[in-house]
């Protein structure tokens, strides 16, 4: 099962606000189990930012955990870490990609969220999934 429009919107919305209050000017995405784009927003952020927000959701969606959670196995491969990171048109493994799961604990995509602080990406993007 995948994400709809309407869920998809409801987190980005949530997303939003939380940046809003935090005052971060941010891009967040939010994707289905395919990497998909469904819903996205650039509140001002930079554009290099755009990319980001992608490839962390993207990150998340695809292994079925945060991005950071992916960032710590990654770092523990050692040699083979760079052909990790590379894989899957480049992963993005540091905070601000998190997992969105329905109410069985199914994966229905992911949000992710660039432009602030590690930690503001990573709480900006759980705004989302807390909604």
């Amino acid at each position: 099962m995948n994400i709809t429009y309407n869920e998809a919107t409801q987190i980005l919305n949530a997303s939003i606000e939380k940046a809003k209050h935090l005052g971060i000017a941010v891009s967040i995405a939010v994707i289905d189990t395919g990497g998909h784009l469904v819903a996205f927003a650039r509140l001002d952020s930079l554009y290099g930012v755009i990319d980001f927000a992608l490839k962390k959701a993207r990150t998340a969606a695809m292994f079925g955990v945060d991005s950071e959670v992916m960032g710590a196995i990654i770092s523990g491969a050692e040699m083979h870490a760079y052909g990790m990171i590379n894989s899957n048109g480049g992963l993005l493994t540091i905070p601000g990609g998190v997992v969105l799961k329905n109410k069985d604990g199914n994966i229905i995509g992911a949000v992710g969220c660039s432009g602030g602080t590690a930690e503001q990406d990573k709480e900006i993007a759980a705004a989302g999934v807390d909604k």
